[in-house]
């Protein structure tokens, strides 16, 4: 049996108007410490977002969804943020927030493939 190591992770949601906490999934991104993998995934259906809140700005709202993955990636256009070790760049996307782009709490599992269980979650928890 393959060893298996703690990961966690959190969902990445659309808060159109926080006000009414009402929200959409629209990613996922996790973060296992063994595995060196820190990364998030993410669809914007625009349709199903303006069906939701037509005021929406999908432009911006797509710029927040890529730099939770330049931060991810470590890459300098993710700014200063993005230079930090993987956990407190975790811990930095999913800490609460009140904005339109918002995590879920964070929860915790254990796998044997850091990718492919991202894409289990995100397929379940966005696309499902």
């Amino acid at each position: 049996m393959q060893d298996r190591s703690l990961f966690e992770y959190a969902v990445i949601r659309v808060v159109p108007r926080v006000e009414r906490e009402e929200f959409l999934n629209v990613g996922v991104v996790l973060y296992c410490a063994n595995q060196k993998f820190l990364q998030a995934v993410f669809e914007i259906n625009e349709a199903r977002i303006k069906a939701f809140y037509p005021e929406t700005n999908i432009d911006l709202l797509h710029s927040y969804l890529c730099a939770f993955k330049l931060i991810c990636a470590a890459d300098l256009a993710g700014g200063p943020i993005s230079q930090l070790p993987n956990a407190e760049r975790f811990r930095w996307l999913t800490a609460a927030r009140s904005t339109m782009l918002q995590t879920s709490g964070v929860h915790s599992g254990l796998c044997t493939d850091a990718k492919e269980t991202l894409e289990k979650l995100y397929g379940q928890l966005v696309l499902g």
